[in-house]
């Protein structure tokens, strides 16, 4: 993994979230937005979450020991979840607030609610931009480097711009009278949160219980094997995800007259082979077999 291309995003991330959630803090207080200072206590909380992705990222990437001879990339998916699980609060917090309210709606209950000013809509609008502009530069390095955790900030940063949404309809309903939108609307901002939390943490926790890759990948994987000069048959293939990278252990069939040196030599093009086509693979155990036509 690119650590100085995640770290940077890191930094970026946490630069942007601190200006954020100052700016929304102001104005939610002179323009009397309670919205928005809780959209700007939103923003302030992702600052801690960036720092997780980076403390992961900074542990997976250390270099095999030997107390953790196969390396430490599963420590990033202990940083997704983490994230994952932060994330699930955070849209649990948004929807429970307005499905409080609306509740109060329906058995008549009101209070008194001050109309907040233009300003708290203008810092909704420019939220909404920053922290969906974040989630694309964040998202476009999670799939560069292939990293679930800052898969995770990105949509974190995702689920503030869908806050800030909220925030602005809620905002601009209580100043057109119907306040009870703001409500509704952190309701279905909250079932998008709690999905993406779902899918990052299912994701993170398969990469650690050893799960296979996607059947696509073991057939390109054994149609390069079985395209290698001297391999007369693909006896067996297992995957398993460890973090964000792969392991493969193959037996494949050769002739079974051939000297020692030349079944390594056929064992040895497999591996590379497999390792030069797919960079995601960290480690190909390649094990061969005499070929019995019998068995054919």
């Amino acid at each position: 993994m690119n650590k100085n291309l995640a770290y940077r995003v890191s930094i970026v991330s946490i630069i942007v979230n601190i200006v954020l959630s100052l700016f929304k803090a102001i104005a939610g207080i002179m323009a009397k937005s309670g919205a928005m200072i809780s959209d700007a206590v939103h923003s302030a909380s992702d600052v801690f979450s960036t720092v997780v992705v980076m403390i992961g990222i900074k542990i997976s990437s250390k270099e095999a020991d030997k107390e953790h001879p196969y390396g430490h990339e599963r420590m990033e998916c202990i940083a997704a979840i983490i994230l994952a699980f932060i994330l699930m609060v955070t849209g649990i917090g948004i929807g429970w607030g307005g499905l409080k309210n609306i509740i109060g709606v329906i058995k008549g209950e009101s209070s008194v609610i001050a109309v907040p000013g233009v300003l708290a809509l203008a810092a909704a609008v420019v939220s909404i931009a920053v922290k969906e502009a974040m989630y694309w530069y964040t998202r476009s390095a999670a799939k560069k480097l292939r990293s679930g955790a800052l898969m995770a900030d990105a949509w974190h940063h995702r689920s503030d711009a869908l806050s800030s949404i909220g925030s602005f309809a809620g905002i601009f309903a209580a100043r057109m009278g119907l306040p009870v939108m703001d409500s509704i609307a952190s309701v279905i901002i909250c079932l998008f949160i709690a999905k993406a939390a779902w899918n990052i943490a299912s994701d993170a926790i398969d990469k650690t219980v050893d799960k296979s890759c996607c059947p696509e990948t073991v057939e390109e994987i054994s149609n390069v094997i079985t395209a290698q000069d001297g391999v007369m048959g693909l006896a067996d293939i297992k995957t398993r995800m460890f973090g964000s990278r792969l392991y493969v252990d193959i037996i494949i069939e050769a002739d079974g007259t051939l000297p020692l040196n030349d079944a390594h030599d056929i064992a040895e093009s497999v591996h590379d082979a497999v390792e030069h086509k797919f960079p995601d693979v960290k480690h190909c155990m390649v094990h061969v077999n005499p070929y019995d036509d019998e068995k054919k």
